[in-house]
């Protein structure tokens, strides 16, 4: 009893932490060494007899070691590489090109009421290029909102379109995707497929709910809907040439490639982290070449570097917080309780899901970005899964895609704050436009897992 006590207890303390935007990773990590040193007051023991550093304290940090090299030599250097090389497509003017190139044919169409599910789905597929929903939502509000408000689509309309365009794409190169394949057993283009299952279905029903859900909205707030904003324009003229556009999705084309050649010659085996590093000497090359600097080449390339920093403090760091914080819950026996009463529990699989779906979807509402959760928690579910008779992958494939969709209904997530921001509106008036989308795709997300996914 008072174990469980003392993990809801630490949950709620560091929950509240992360809502109230104290740095996630960090708050995690301390709040599982805080459950480890109760876990060793309690007199339970973190390595089996004769392992460990001898010493109840010691053991502690040296469980935070061994789980961050275990990362490090599992997905932690994929996500790392991948950071990388998006920042490097962003300092060589590649990702701007990319989406210079793919927005310039919506200037053609003449059609607003065609052009809101288009651009729904446009803006989606540009989050392969750039994952990040508020870096894709600050490129966008520069680019394509001038674009769109100019051809007479009102302020609102526009923003709530964007502020939802990085939400649930399939893709092997996403961070999420990386870590839930790896915990869960999966290949990544085994679980990729089954995400695309869910979510190619939800983002077209989510395009036509988009057209109907914002033409209602210009219909009622009327004149309201257009508001005066100055958007930077800076980003516009980008000066490269236009076949880098390609690069952004070169890992992603060469995963396919290698994929489709592997169907054919046995023996060829898919390394992301290989395929991606092979993509970078590429854009280096390339880049060495157009300006005719080897020497500003490699300067430019050095943002690889500091984007893997970025990608170890932002997500691996994020991930080792979550595994830790699940063992330190495992050793206090806590899970062991909850597995007994999901086996016990009538239609345990249903009932799993929709808890950790809806206690997804919560938290990230209140914090602006469910992630943090899904991460904490992913190395729980294959266990949970076990003894609920489910897959695993029942549980976190919903978690993982509904993380991704409540932030657009917080307040508090950067994505919300920065495009209403760009057009000078409160973010409650930008979450009306976004609300009834992103609550339709969350069911959609739970329905749809729970026919198409396996058991």
């Amino acid at each position: 009893m008072i174990e469980a006590v003392l993990v809801l207890v630490v949950l709620g303390i560091v929950g509240y932490l992360i809502i109230k935007k104290y740095h996630p990773a960090l708050t995690l990590l301390m709040g599982a060494i805080v459950l480890l040193l109760c876990s060793i007051l309690l007199g339970n023991s973190l390595y089996p007899k004769g392992e460990g550093t001898g010493l109840a304290l010691f053991d502690v940090f040296a469980l935070v070691k061994d789980t961050i090299l275990n990362q490090m030599s599992s997905a932690g250097l994929i996500i790392m590489i991948l950071f990388g090389y998006s920042g490097y497509m962003n300092v060589i003017g590649a990702n701007d090109k990319a989406v210079n190139v793919i927005v310039k044919p919506l200037k053609k169409i003449k059609s607003k009421a065609l052009l809101i599910p288009i651009v729904f789905l446009v803006g989606n597929l540009l989050s392969l290029v750039v994952p990040s929903a508020s870096s894709l939502a600050i490129i966008l509000m520069s680019i394509l909102y001038p674009i769109l408000t100019g051809i007479g689509m009102s302020s609102l309309t526009t923003a709530g379109i964007i502020a939802m365009t990085a939400t649930i794409m399939p893709t092997p190169l996403g961070a999420d995707n990386v870590i839930a394949a790896n915990t869960l057993h999966y290949s990544i283009m085994d679980y990729v497929l089954y995400h695309a299952k869910v979510s190619i279905p939800t983002l077209l029903i989510l395009a036509v709910v988009h057209y109907f859900w914002q033409t209602y909205c210009d219909r009622k707030e009327g004149k309201a809907a257009f508001v005066t904003a100055a958007i930077d324009k800076e980003k516009v003229a980008v000066t490269v040439p236009s076949f880098y556009a390609v690069l952004p999705l070169l890992p992603l084309l060469l995963v396919i490639v290698v994929g489709i050649t592997g169907m054919f010659k046995k023996g060829i085996t898919m390394d992301i982290f290989v395929l991606t590093l092979l993509s970078f000497f590429l854009a280096m090359l390339i880049q060495a070449v157009r300006t005719k600097s080897f020497k500003l080449a490699q300067n430019e390339a050095s943002e690889l570097l500091k984007g893997m920093g970025q990608g170890f403090s932002q997500v691996v760091m994020l991930v080792v917080g979550g595994s830790l914080f699940t063992t330190a819950i495992q050793s206090l026996g806590v899970v062991d309780n909850l597995m007994k009463s999901v086996e016990n529990m009538q239609s345990a699989g249903i009932v799993t899901t929709l808890i950790f779906s809806g206690a997804t979807a919560l938290f990230g509402i209140l914090s602006g970005g469910g992630l943090a959760m899904f991460y904490a928690v992913i190395e729980l579910i294959p266990n949970i899964a076990e003894r609920a008779g489910i897959d695993g992958i029942l549980i976190a494939l919903p978690m993982q895609m509904i993380a991704n969709l409540a932030r657009t209904i917080s307040p508090v997530a950067a994505v919300v704050m920065i495009v209403s921001s760009s057009i000078n509106v409160s973010p409650v008036k930008l979450l009306k436009r976004t609300a009834v989308p992103t609550i339709i795709g969350i069911v959609l997300v739970i329905v749809l897992s729970l026919i198409l996914l396996p058991y």
